[in-house]
């Protein structure tokens, strides 16, 4: 979407402003709403590298809403089953969205989770017109959550291209309710991204295939699979399945890991 001129040079003079240059300091506080809004924080490169601190220094809300002690009909949240209480690896009381996936206690043991994994920005330019203009579709909505980032750890279980006879729920036994049975030696090279924690959830694998199932069907959005990138582990054949020849071979660039190289 083009900007006029004029437009241009009111956005470069708010970014002049003293009132932002005193959020790049660190205090929030002197800004008011449209200068936030326009804050660089907001846009790349600055959202890359913008940490969890920053982000609820003024999305605090986020993480104190608690959910509704009943619904509406009068229902306790104490005596209904949240669908991401279905497995028992989910500990204590019903939380919110971002508290799951935040400061949850699965969260803090085997995720690593921002609030940059899933939000890339604000951009105004890029909200959509209300009413609605059916013939340009070109609004990213960039702080909405692309759904294929949800669809990594929300898919459906791809028991199709995997060899088992059927869903996990109605296979597992077959399988010793083991998912390493098969993943000591296929595939085991895995979850090398920035958001979770590899050794921790391979741990936590071993002691129980819920930590697999959990992320990987057992509590799907979706009625897809996500088609995870096919990193090389030892012993990987040679030749490509069909279903996966289209597969990458690396993550998305902005989930690969930093290596630290030694200075020489």
């Amino acid at each position: 979407m083009k900007t006029s001129f004029f437009a241009q040079l009111a956005f470069l003079a708010l970014l002049l402003s003293p009132s932002l240059q005193a959020a790049d300091q660190g205090n929030k506080g002197a800004l008011d709403y449209h200068r936030a809004m326009w804050d660089p924080i907001h846009f790349k490169p600055a959202i890359d590298k913008a940490s969890n601190e920053q982000c609820l220094s003024c999305h605090r809300e986020i993480l104190d809403r608690k959910p509704l002690k009943q619904s509406p009909a009068g229902v306790s949240s104490e005596q209904a089953l949240a669908w991401y209480q279905t497995l028992d690896t989910y500990e204590g009381p019903q939380e919110t969205f971002h508290r799951r996936h935040l400061v949850g206690p699965l969260a803090v043991k085997l995720m690593d989770m921002k609030c940059t994994t899933c939000h890339q920005g604000e951009n105004p330019r890029e909200e959509a017109p209300i009413p609605p203009d059916v013939n340009n579709t070109d609004f990213t909505l960039r702080k909405q959550v692309n759904p294929k980032i949800c669809l990594m750890c929300h898919g459906a279980y791809p028991y199709q291209v995997m060899g088992v006879p059927g869903p996990w729920e109605e296979s597992r036994e077959t399988f010793q309710n083991n998912c390493l049975l098969c993943h000591s030696t296929i595939r085991s090279n895995r979850h090398q991204v920035n958001f979770l924690k590899a050794d921790a959830i391979e741990k936590a694998g071993k002691e129980n295939s819920d930590v697999c199932f959990g992320c990987h069907g057992g509590r799907k959005w979706y009625r897809i699979a996500y088609p995870y990138p096919r990193h090389p582990w030892p012993g990987m054949a040679k030749e490509v399945p069909d279903w996966a020849k289209d597969r990458p071979t690396e993550s998305p660039v902005r989930f690969r890991i930093e290596r630290k190289t030694a200075n020489k």
